[in-house]
């Protein structure tokens, strides 16, 4: 694993973040954090991947996490650039288990979940398995 990477930070982090940072960057993180863990996945794949998870979960970084509207930016493009690296290493599996994780906490984008909060809102509390 990357230096600076620990799983319990990127939960702690991901968790954290997941109202401020907003869906998109969430999923990305998401899907990044489940090609690592495919056994098939190329050691220099996981080193990039654990990198830009670094960064993500790094309190200091290009703009401050706690500055609003922008400071998920710099993450966001990090992400994004790490995906592109390893596309390859993006199985539907894994875009799947992501989704799901997302649907799971964000609700599924319909009316009725954007404005109906179930017993354990995901929003209000992400519960981290």
């Amino acid at each position: 694993m990357a230096r600076g990477f620990s799983e319990q930070g990127f939960w702690r982090s991901l968790q954290r973040a997941a109202v401020y940072a907003g869906r998109e960057v969430v999923e990305k993180a998401l899907t990044l954090y489940f090609a690592a863990q495919q056994p098939e996945t190329p050691i220099w794949a996981k080193t990039v991947i654990y990198s830009a998870l670094a960064y993500f979960i790094l309190p200091t970084d290009a703009i401050p996490d706690f500055v609003l509207f922008t400071g998920y930016a710099d993450d966001l493009g990090t992400l994004a650039a790490a995906l592109g690296a390893v596309a390859m290493a993006i199985t539907p599996e894994v875009k799947a288990a992501a989704k799901q994780k997302v649907i799971d906490w964000f609700g599924d984008g319909t009316e009725e979940s954007r404005y109906s909060a179930p017993e354990g809102d995901a929003i209000r509390e992400i519960v981290i398995e």
